[in-house]
């Protein structure tokens, strides 16, 4: 028994041998849907609930429908492998070394942030003073 959606509104989810779902079917008639409560789009016997459209029932079939659909994807998946990594507490800390003599000038000659402050404050002094 599976369910797909109405073809006419695409809405609501109907059983595989039903042409349409109930709402559609009510406005095909041309009956007006004034109900105090809304009968569930599966069913059509329980009340839905609240900020759904089907009952208690259906929807606890439902998941359990899709339970059952992702413990079967589970076990295809592989397990989990430990890589026997060390925890990132345990690990050493990298000490930088200094730069090599064959290194590029230009990476040697980088300037820091604090110099590079430094030096802008010195140029908008300068400009205030012109």
């Amino acid at each position: 028994m599976g369910f797909i959606k109405c073809p006419r509104c695409e809405l609501n989810y109907i059983r595989e041998e039903e042409l349409y779902c109930p709402v559609c079917k009510r406005e095909m008639k041309g009956e007006s849907h004034d109900d105090p409560f809304e009968l569930c789009s599966i069913c059509n016997e329980n009340p839905v609930m609240p900020g759904k459209d089907v009952c208690y029932m259906c929807y606890k079939e439902m998941n359990q429908q899709q339970g059952l659909r992702d413990d079967a994807i589970e076990e295809q998946e592989s397990p989990d492998v430990s890589l026997d990594m060390e925890d990132v507490s345990e690990m050493e800390e990298i000490e930088l070394e200094a730069l090599p003599e064959d290194m590029p000038e230009e990476i040697g000659e980088q300037i820091s942030l604090e110099e590079e402050k430094s030096k802008e404050a010195d140029d908008e002094e300068e400009d205030e003073e012109i």
